[in-house]
């Protein structure tokens, strides 16, 4: 048998086992055997060639006119916002929700759930965890 079918099964060739490879071994035998594969031509009488040249051409960027209408967009959604805060007085709204939830806690006793905090703490760590990973 070849190396490759002991390597999987564990055993050397003289039948000891085999440390466990590593996720770089795995990637080092995975290029390997692709590597020499990945280049090599194929006869298709000249078809990728001509499937190529018949694809339309990539879109554009939007450029500078889509980013100018992003901005002028952008600006007039923070004015509206404004205008409306202003109109319906924001401020006091906040003001009375503000108010009422520090009434409520001031009156309410405060009961600490086991489960509630150790879900919340989970789900939290569960979300950094998966923010680092995909920024790697």
């Amino acid at each position: 048998m070849d190396n490759a079918h002991y390597r999987r099964s564990g055993l050397a060739d003289d039948g000891q086992p085999t440390p466990p490879t590593t996720a770089e071994d795995d990637e080092q035998l995975l290029l390997r055997f692709f590597g020499e594969t990945a280049l090599q031509p194929i006869a298709d009488d000249g078809f990728t060639e001509r499937v190529m040249q018949r694809l339309p051409a990539a879109p554009k960027a939007a450029g500078d006119a889509g980013r100018r209408f992003q901005v002028w967009w952008n600006a007039a959604c923070v004015a509206v916002f404004v205008v409306l805060f202003v109109v319906f007085r924001g401020w006091e709204l906040l003001a009375v929700h503000f108010e009422v939830m520090l009434r409520t806690l001031a009156a309410e006793s405060f009961h600490v759930n086991i489960a509630v905090l150790a879900s919340v703490l989970f789900g939290l760590i569960f979300v950094g965890v998966g923010e680092t990973v995909s920024r790697a």
